[in-house]
């Protein structure tokens, strides 16, 4: 019963059925999990209770020598300890040998985002004279209007819109579902591209409960969305890289810097844990600093 393929398949069984984990969160659970069996198996090991405490000690030192992001490996260890945590439960092995091995400590970094000059530019530099150009915008706005993530936006269907209340149903990680409100230029471009540009992509082909559509009007992929943003950049004057998150960031800092609450903050991010928002705060009190030692005159 120690086969780690078999074990592996009851674990993601418990995954998808239990904890109703992600598609995407139960790949990185499986390529750690694999990938540890891997190094194993060099050895000569290739039943989960013949794994030992040094042996996941070796696992962290060759990821470290790899020189793999401290964030990286935290997460593969935290994955190959709720394996083992599993295992446990089920009576399958007698100690969980990733119990005791210590997670590297997080990098501080602060989150990155866009100044609201910036953003300004970037809003300037979208042309909504063509029915792609209105979807891009539309993203835009929605990106940074409701700071939902990319694989958020790209499952959003017609239907999750509500133009009465300003809100649009989002489905989160875990299957988590949560009412997300938008402003006025957020409704504009979305009515626009609803009402006009999404009705011409889908000219002469077969109807689609997706918000966004790709050219050939079909749904857009979160992939597909990144490459809109990272365009984006290129057609404007702005020098700054974009990656998936950092509308999600300015999203947060904005409404912090202008008075929410962190509660509030947390709730529209869909955050399970205070502490995940947290971070934001680290951002507004920089400010807070800069502006006191440029106007403070004893500074």
């Amino acid at each position: 019963m120690g086969n780690v393929n078999v074990c592996l398949k009851l674990f993601v069984e418990y995954l998808q059925i239990e904890k109703n984990s992600s598609q995407y969160t139960i790949d990185h659970y499986e390529y750690a999990i694999v990938e540890f069996f891997e190094m194993l198996a060099e050895q000569g090991i290739v039943n989960v209770e013949e794994v030992q405490y040094h042996d996941a000690r070796l696992y962290l030192t060759r990821l470290f020598e790899l020189k793999q992001a401290r964030k990286t490996i935290s997460r593969k260890i935290s994955s190959l300890r709720s394996f083992y945590k599993f295992m446990l439960r089920e009576n399958l092995i007698k100690e969980n040998p990733f119990s005791l091995v210590v997670l590297p400590k997080s990098e501080k970094r602060l989150p990155n985002f866009f100044y609201e000059d910036e953003l300004e530019v970037l809003f300037q530099s979208c042309k909504t004279d063509t029915p792609l150009g209105e979807r891009n915008l539309a993203i835009l706005e929605l990106l940074y209007a409701t700071g939902i993530r990319v694989s958020e936006c790209s499952t959003i269907a017609v239907k999750d819109l509500d133009f009465f209340l300003s809100t649009v149903l989002v489905k989160g990680k875990g299957g988590k579902e949560r009412y997300v409100p938008f402003g006025t230029k957020a409704a504009e471009a979305l009515k626009l591209y609803v009402d006009n540009g999404r009705k011409r992509l889908l000219e002469g082909k077969p109807n689609q409960d997706a918000l966004f559509l790709n050219s050939r009007g079909g749904a857009l992929t979160a992939r597909g969305i990144r490459l809109i943003l990272d365009k984006m950049i290129e057609q404007s004057s702005l020098t700054a890289k974009i990656h998936p998150h950092k509308l999600r960031h300015t999203f947060a800092t904005h409404l912090l810097n202008n008075g929410a609450d962190l509660r509030t903050v947390q709730e529209l991010l869909g955050h399970a844990f205070l502490s995940s928002t947290q971070i934001y705060t680290h951002v507004t009190n920089e400010k807070l600093k800069k502006t006191y030692m440029a106007h403070h005159p004893r500074a």
